[in-house]
């Protein structure tokens, strides 16, 4: 593919899962045959480029926001659709097909604490493959590609080691745009055969300690506490797997980023009151909004992780994933209305 002139690029394109979140809000997790009340219920957005494009948009994204993926012909798929379209997202390579029906997740939050159990119907999001996105018909900047590992054709492994997904991100890439990957947290062993290929054609990794651990080995979080010499190490290994740029790894107390010439960023995240936590099901994707819309707009790194951050904050204030987001200069705000924790390490300068 003929690449377009650097300067010339400009905006998002996200591409992935697409699943419509049905958010219940539950007194406690039962033990199988017991019993939960629900104590509310809310519909919301779902999946890694729905999620982010509604958040840069409610941030106030001044560039193009564009969407790739599969949802079903049915009611669902055509709130999918109007929501974009209400946040001004161009769904040019997102498509709809009747052989399966737009995916959905059952989010099960429990009300004190905010701790959330997912179950997931995959639909139509297993049959994307991404044949029909064509990256020399965008202009963006950035291509966002996530969930790995729950997108089922993308993530098939060849015998030759080597995935859909890894084969778009080539592509992406040799097109002149910038590639990013983010990974669902499965409790499985499939992490390094489908994730590794991935990382060798990305330019940034914007995922969590969990799934950092996952794909490198490391275990980052011993006894509930994080390790931050596993996780500085994890950051290098994923960096060691090929990514170009930047490795972000996030975490409730914080995030840690390193660049591809071996720059440490610490940046600690807000102390959220537990009474203004409504749910945590989008703080990640918040996160890496935030930082998306830093590393588009050219900011210094440091400040990227603070956006993503109290981007994260803000999400917690709804139990959906995009509901709590509000305008950039708002959600800035919250750093001194909540404040920041204490530094994740005594001897780094924030």
């Amino acid at each position: 593919m003929k690449a377009s002139p650097a300067s010339k690029r400009v905006g998002i394109l996200a591409g992935g899962n697409w699943i419509i979140d049905q958010v219940k809000l539950i007194d406690t997790y039962p033990g199988l045959e017991q019993l939960a009340n629900i104590k509310g219920q809310h519909q919301g957005t779902g999946g890694s480029p729905y999620n982010v494009l509604v958040n840069l948009a409610k941030l106030g994204a001044e560039f193009p926001l564009q969407a790739a993926g599969l949802v079903g012909k049915d009611a669902l798929g055509q709130q999918i659709l109007a929501d974009c379209a209400a946040n001004k997202i161009d769904p040019k390579f997102l498509k709809s097909t009747s052989d399966a029906p737009t995916s959905y997740t059952d989010v099960m939050t429990v009300s004190g604490t905010g701790k959330r159990t997912f179950f997931h119907h995959r639909g139509a999001n297993a049959l994307w493959d991404g044949k029909d996105v064509d990256f020399s018909k965008t202009k963006a900047r950035f291509f966002h590609l996530g969930y790995l590992l729950l997108l089922d054709k993308m993530d098939a492994v060849s015998k030759e080691g080597i995935t859909p997904a890894s084969k778009m991100l080539a592509a992406a890439q040799a097109a002149g745009i910038k590639t990013c990957i983010d990974v669902v947290s499965e409790a499985s062993d499939r992490f390094k055969a489908v994730v590794t290929p991935a990382l060798k054609h990305c330019d940034y990794a914007i995922i969590n300690e969990y799934e950092a651990g996952m794909v490198t080995g490391f275990k980052i979080r011993k006894e509930g506490v994080l390790d931050t010499v596993s996780l500085r190490h994890a950051a290098g290994a994923i960096l060691q797997h090929g990514v170009k740029e930047l490795v972000v790894i996030h975490f409730p107390e914080g995030c840690f980023a390193r660049t591809r010439d071996g720059k440490d960023h610490w940046q600690p995240s807000l102390k959220v009151p537990v009474k203004a936590i409504a749910g945590t099901a989008g703080a990640g994707d918040a996160f890496c909004a935030g930082v998306l819309m830093g590393l588009h707009e050219g900011w210094d790194l440091q400040k990227c992780l603070l956006t993503g951050v109290c981007a994260a904050a803000a999400s917690l204030s709804d139990p959906t994933c995009t509901g709590g987001m509000k305008p950039l200069a708002t959600v800035q705000a919250l750093q001194k209305k909540y404040g920041v924790r204490p530094p994740l390490e005594p001897n780094d300068d924030f």
